[in-house]
């Protein structure tokens, strides 16, 4: 599919048109504000330890905040919080979080402001990674069941004025979904549109839509194929952005960013979660200060540029170059920094090492550093009578991934195959900043597989500290593997053990480890889920007991937490 056939401008920036959705007096969709939430992780029966962590969560700019409801009393529950809430002064929604049991999100819509349904675990079982065979027959009366049960509960919310998430996850899709579509994005997409569908026949407006996965490009090219669905099918619900298990620190940070970033620079994202596994407040700075940076670009300078032909939006492929040494071709993509002793960031190329020359003056075998503005019809020209010529491609525009991708468009329009390094120079307070910026800016340029390396500059932070962000972005988009992955869940009520200290003893024991993949998931929501995603998977089964994966195989059960990690390390190292 080419980008003509979806309604998105790829160079200027512009919110996608959808519904207005209701959620407790707070507005989403329809051009108003894009909205930040997060989730609790006290237990939805502590009362007190619920509110408390509410208020920081509010207090730190929440707008919405989810929390577990494992079942029927949970649910009721959220009634004594709320309570408690409004009699501090916080009047913010409450969204209740089901799994597994279609009756409790009944009980949860007298309550809770929205709830959220899983279409993975509504009415079909969990997932076990079993395949059946449905006749089409088969297949009618299981849709025909879903859209009894649906409605039903569609009917509850319309009586009592709430609001409805169809939340989606990659690592929970139901094995019924799975035999029919296999693990793939339209997969994914169907599980969602089966209950859109139910939601446009019964005239329910009060719908927020989300897909997640922790794969970030996956994640991204997903939603992107969920809006042309939509779109085709007359439906625009408003969107809800994450990337789950994302894990934490700079990591956690990096991969929130690229995912969320690349579908709002393109206009979509009406309300997000950066999943975090930390405490649930700090993600509000961190989506906060996303939104703004991507939001301020509304009503910039445009970007005139066309998308090249053959350009795939939904299953984009790296853009094909000729290789010029390390760089271009079948590389992996290319970091240019600083001086650093840390041989974990290394950068292929030192700055200071590069004559980057103009254009109009460049000689073959150079570096030659290129803008938007640069492409004349001369100079376009010059370019292509270059041998061996590395582009470095910058912006100063207000929207430069609208710019970036513009430039490279008009390469591949002029028939260019020299491959394009991307330059990004940042003048900003912290380094928590430039990491923010500099992955939604650069993972969504990865993402579209136009870039063929990075080149960061900054004011602030070390050398080692900016190549890290580079290799950081180039790790989330899975462009380029340099260290140990981890697909860590943020913790909510349902996480069985002490979630943040475990993952950091993980980290600590598996560090080394490069190019794999370590699930560290709270409980078996999305565990074995994503445990297909995952080389080796740590997932709570019960108060104090883990078990462990090998990808989709469980492969030692209720293991006492004490125990785990060692267990864990052991079946890697016996695995090699």
């Amino acid at each position: 599919m080419s980008t003509r056939q979806i309604d998105v401008d790829l160079f200027n920036y512009t919110r996608r048109a959808t519904v207005e959705v209701n959620v407790g007096g707070v507005k989403i969709g329809n051009g108003h504000s894009v909205k930040v939430q997060s989730m609790t992780n006290t237990g939805t029966m502590d009362t007190e330890g619920s509110v408390e962590q509410v208020i920081r969560i509010v207090d730190k700019g929440g707008e919405l905040v989810r929390l577990t409801t494992q079942g029927n009393r949970e649910a009721v529950n959220l009634g004594n919080i709320k309570q408690q809430l409004v009699a501090r002064g916080y009047r913010v929604p409450l969204v209740a979080d089901v799994h597994f049991n279609a009756s409790v999100a009944d009980t949860a819509t007298k309550y809770a402001d929205k709830v959220r349904v899983n279409p993975g675990n509504y009415v079909d079982t969990a997932r076990t990674f079993k395949h059946i065979d449905y006749t089409d027959a088969e297949y009618a009366d299981e849709l025909k069941r879903l859209r009894e049960r649906f409605v039903a509960f569609l009917n509850l919310c319309k009586a009592e004025g709430k609001a409805v998430r169809v939340g989606v996850n990659h690592g929970s899709l139901s094995d019924r979904i799975m035999s029919r579509y296999g693990d793939t994005p339209s997969g994914v997409v169907e599980s969602c549109m089966e209950f859109l569908r139910i939601c446009r026949d019964e005239d329910f407006k009060d719908v927020v839509v989300s897909i997640k996965t922790s794969n970030t490009s996956m994640m991204v090219t997903t939603v992107r194929r969920l809006v042309r669905v939509m779109a085709e099918e007359g439906i625009s619900y408003p969107l809800h952005l994450g990337v789950t298990e994302a894990g934490d620190a700079e990591d956690g940070r990096i991969k929130s960013a690229v995912g969320i970033g690349a579908l709002l620079a393109d206009g979509v994202g009406d309300t997000l979660r950066v999943s975090l596994a930390e405490a649930p407040e700090n993600e509000i700075p961190v989506a906060k200060e996303l939104v703004d940076y991507i939001t301020d670009r509304a009503g910039h300078a445009a970007i005139e540029a066309k998308a090249y032909e053959g350009f795939d939006y939904e299953e984009p492929l790296r853009r094909a170059t000729v290789a010029v040494g390390i760089v271009g071709g079948e590389n992996v993509p290319v970091v240019i920094g600083g001086v650093t002793d840390d041989t974990d960031v290394k950068a292929d190329f030192l700055a200071s090492d590069i004559d980057l020359q103009r254009v109009d003056a460049a000689n073959d075998g150079a570096f030659v550093g290129i803008t938007l503005g640069d492409l004349t019809v001369e100079n376009i020209e010059k370019i292509k009578s270059l041998k061996d010529v590395v582009l470095v491609a910058s912006s100063s525009h207000a929207n430069p991934v609208g710019e970036l991708r513009a430039v490279v468009h008009a390469l591949v329009n002029n028939g260019i195959s020299a491959p394009v390094i991307m330059r990004r120079s940042y003048n900003e307070e912290s380094v928590e900043t430039l990491r923010l910026k500099a992955a939604a800016d650069l993972g969504v340029l990865l993402i579209d597989g136009i870039a063929d390396g990075l080149w960061l500059e900054s004011n602030v932070g070390t050398a080692t500290e900016i190549n890290s962000i580079a290799f950081g972005i180039l790790q989330a988009t899975r462009a380029r593997i340099s260290k140990t992955e981890y697909i860590a869940c943020p913790g909510c009520g349902r996480t069985m053990y002490d979630l943040q200290g475990t993952l950091a003893r993980i980290k600590a024991a598996t560090a080394h480890l490069k190019g794999l993949k370590i699930g560290v998931m709270g409980c078996i929501v999305n565990g074995p889920g994503e445990m297909a995603d995952a080389d080796y998977g740590y997932v709570g089964a019960a108060r104090g007991k883990v078990s462990l994966y090998r990808k989709k195989e469980c492969v030692e059960k209720n293991i006492p937490e004490e125990e785990a990690i060692e267990k864990l390390l052991q079946l890697i190292e016996n695995d090699k």
